[in-house]
């Protein structure tokens, strides 16, 4: 064996060995969650149970957090915010990739700039807009502060860049306008930035405590991180019951991720191609 091939064997023994310990911190947590959710109530926790393992945290959490309201509740403003952003962002990345107008390139930097400015440092003004709109204790305040993204714009903005202007002057010639060429040329092409921009936001509305709550007061309005909030004690907490609550409101984004990881790799590997 020559010695560039035993160089290349050991580099890519190395970067297995690296990726496979990373793997390791990353899901160690995460069994560590799963595996005590299994804790039998009223038992010391236990990360490996010596008793029976039992299914009664997951029914217990599922009865106390209202998890069937708080998913309805998640789902609903997690796909609205999501369909604002994909429509908003495939527009206005569609705008700064392809047409040429003045203060192009201005624009582009206020959207980047938009990145870099925490939420929660517009939270006032938001909420005398929409207290002003009688949005509050609505789903309004939990969709229209987050219905435009500067990331989505600029991730489509990146990817539009790296389709071939022929294929929309061979549109253009055919007779397409502007918006049918970017609904029937673009955004089919452009299914692998839609997909890492549809994890992105629905994941990020998932997840949000924020909004919900600082903008709402009303139970009826409860999403899945309010409910898991609610877990939390003062003084003492019930750790296997409280795994066992994050468990059930991990898995929904966990199986929409497996879903499309493939296009979302290949969204995120096409978006840096072009400046």
């Amino acid at each position: 064996m020559s010695q560039e091939n035993w160089n290349l064997k050991l580099a890519n023994f190395f970067s297995l060995g690296v990726l496979l310990l990373g793997a390791f911190i990353v899901l160690l947590p995460l069994f560590v969650v799963f595996i005590t959710s299994f804790t039998p109530p009223g038992n010391a926790l236990e990360i490996f149970p010596q008793n029976n393992w039992s299914l009664a945290n997951y029914r217990d959490a599922w009865q106390r957090g209202k998890f069937l309201l708080a998913f309805a509740n998640s789902t609903v403003v997690a796909i609205a915010v999501t369909a604002f952003q994909i429509v908003t962002s495939a527009l206005a990345g569609y705008a700064l990739a392809r047409l040429k107008f003045r203060g192009k390139q201005a624009l582009l930097l206020v959207v980047l700039a938009t990145l870099v400015i925490p939420f929660q440092l517009l939270v006032i003004p938001i909420f005398l807009v929409l207290k002003w709109g009688h949005l509050i204790n609505t789903y309004g305040a939990l969709i229209l502060p987050t219905a435009v993204n500067g990331f989505g714009i600029f991730l489509l903005r990146q990817y539009f860049q790296t389709i071939p202007v022929e294929l929309e002057e061979a549109a253009a010639i055919d007779g397409a306008n502007r918006l049918q060429i970017l609904w029937r040329v673009m955004l089919p092409l452009a299914r692998p930035a839609l997909v890492t921009l549809f994890l992105f936001a629905f994941i990020g509305e998932w997840n949000d405590l924020f909004k919900p709550l600082v903008f709402t007061t009303r139970p009826e309005l409860r999403t899945v991180q309010l409910a898991l909030a609610e877990f939390q004690e003062q003084f003492t907490n019930n750790w296997p019951l409280m795994m066992a609550a994050i468990t059930i409101a991990t898995v929904p984004v966990m199986v929409l991720f497996l879903i499309g990881q493939r296009q979302f790799i290949r969204g995120i590997a096409a978006t840096g191609i072009k400046n």
